[in-house]
């Protein structure tokens, strides 16, 4: 079977880290480029993790690329009450060894459509800043992309504000531009991730695993655990843990039967006094707009942690 080739749009991030290692684990999914966005902490302090998860891992052959200083209008504001002062505090990954690419991520990301054979699949785990920017300054390259996968927003509350989930307040306007584009998007919002949590115990399976990442893994994801905010989720109650927001963008490229979702129109709002940064999810079709997104909103949690575990084994 063809794999899956992918852009992975990132801003490691506890949970960006761990959706990379899912992505490079599996059969499944070829990552052609991976590129970094300012987010959870500055694109300094994101690429420079980036760098060292890829270094501790051991792969030197996938190319990195640098992409915006900042949102497309906005100030850059960064989650570093959670992920903490390196955005991947918790642990110790070493000093990095690969090389950054000398290409924007723009150019890169250009160049791996320009050339390849099949459509491909971006995913994007952080704000939408660098897919904002490819879709605007190349717009031609629309029908190079099978679909853009990502986490981001929510239909009903938000994260960092009543009503807007981090990665999206982080820039609406880069989001709009994504969601009014025409090409597919799987949302993985905080309806589904919140549900994706590991609990304790399964942090300890983690770490039983036995190698030198299961270890690192652990150690970050309870470092999250602690700092990640509680959420609503109806099952539960609140939950105060390790919610894997990040990973659901790509274990639905692996197995897409772990969720389900409803296709609706999604819009953006950029400037709403109490509601900016919001996604508006037209579950109930009222506004006779043409479906542009599949909007997650349950997991197998069980069958999604056993994926996660499966992945820290196939490294060292």
């Amino acid at each position: 079977m063809m794999k899956r080739e992918l852009i992975f749009d990132c801003d490691p991030g506890h949970d960006d880290a761990m959706a990379l290692l899912l992505a490079l684990s599996s059969d499944a999914l070829d990552v052609k480029l991976i590129t970094t966005s300012a987010g959870n902490q500055t694109q300094e302090k994101t690429l420079k993790n980036t760098q060292k998860l890829l270094s501790f891992i051991g792969l030197n052959d996938i190319e990195i690329a640098k992409g915006a200083e900042k949102p497309l209008v906005r100030d850059l504001i960064i989650a570093d009450n959670i992920h903490g002062e390196s955005g991947l505090d918790g642990a110790d990954l070493g000093v990095p060894t690969f090389n950054i690419s000398e290409r924007s991520a723009l150019d890169a990301m250009k160049d791996v459509l320009i050339k390849a054979d099949q459509k491909i699949t971006i995913v994007a785990t952080g704000p939408l800043t660098n897919v904002a920017i490819l879709l605007t300054s190349y717009p031609e390259l629309k029908g190079k992309i099978d679909c853009i996968s990502l986490m981001g927003g929510a239909g009903f509350g938000g994260n960092w504000t009543p009503t807007a989930e981090f990665n999206i307040f982080v820039d609406p306007e880069a989001a709009d531009i994504v969601f009014r584009s025409g090409v597919p998007i799987i949302m993985s919002g905080l309806d589904v991730t919140s549900n994706a949590k590991l609990l304790p115990k399964d942090i300890d399976r983690i770490a039983e695993v036995g190698n030198e990442t299961s270890e690192i893994m652990a150690s970050l994801l309870r470092y999250f655990s602690v700092h990640s905010p509680p959420y609503y989720i109806s099952k539960d109650g609140y939950f105060k843990g390790a919610h894997m927001h990040d990973p659901c963008a790509v274990a639905y490229l692996i197995q897409p039967d772990l969720f389900s979702g409803v296709e609706c129109h999604v819009a953006v709002e950029t400037a709403g006094k109490l509601t900016t940064g919001a996604t508006v999810v037209d579950i109930n079709h009222r506004s006779g707009k043409d479906k542009n997104a599949k909007v997650l909103f349950d997991i197998d949690r069980k069958r999604f942690v056993d994926l996660l575990v499966s992945a820290i084994q196939y490294f060292r």
